[in-house]
């Protein structure tokens, strides 16, 4: 039975675009296979004093950031466009990638928003965008429904407790074990443990 590396992500991420646009080819040469694990930030930073995203409560470091995003997209042959307003509401994005893991597609499912949230600067809170999303991933139209259920609202509210759980306090995080490994450029490194076990 192939190692697994559970890989966990918030669709507001912009580091979070970088590797889920990699990390399953990433894992499949390390003979690895991909947890999908979608959260939301929120949450953890309310619980930290924040009211948004870092990057938007310290400019320097947000400036740092978009700059750093354009560099590592064009480096990776990535498209790369703002996504305004930022950071995106990904709750029902969020709902839908479980519906889509209970499917089985959740892979490309999250590909598809974070390509049209960060490659194309579309809000990921239209229905009319994530509804394409949902079509681009091959997912039947009328299983989009199970994600306004109360058992799906339920799950994304256990997702948020396990991520504390686990200590998670940013995304894309990366959990290997009892190790856990934080941004983009981390994966590799949670890649090399997850398969030397």
């Amino acid at each position: 039975m192939a190692q697994r590396i559970a890989f966990w992500f918030e669709f507001a991420s912009t580091y979070s675009y970088l590797s889920a646009m990699r990390i399953e080819e990433a894992a499949q040469r390390h003979g690895l296979t991909v947890e999908w694990e979608p959260f939301l930030l929120g949450p953890i930073f309310a619980a930290q004093g924040w009211t948004s995203s870092p990057f938007n409560l310290y400019p320097s470091k947000g400036r740092y950031m978009w700059r750093d995003m354009e560099r590592l997209c064009a480096s990776r042959g990535l498209p790369f466009l703002r996504p305004d307003p930022f950071p995106q509401n990904g709750l029902a994005a969020a709902r839908l990638a479980l519906v889509a893991r209970e499917l089985d597609r959740i892979a490309p499912f999250v590909r598809a928003v974070f390509s049209a949230e960060f490659g194309r600067g579309q809000d990921i809170s239209d229905p009319t965008v994530l509804a394409e999303c949902w079509e681009t991933a091959g997912l039947p139209d009328q299983a989009m429904a199970q994600a306004r259920t109360e058992e799906t609202k339920k799950a994304l509210f256990t997702q948020g407790e396990r991520a504390v759980q686990a200590g998670l306090f940013g995304a894309p995080s990366f959990v290997v074990g009892d190790e856990l490994f934080w941004g983009d450029d981390r994966l590799d490194q949670a890649l090399t443990l997850a398969a030397s076990l």
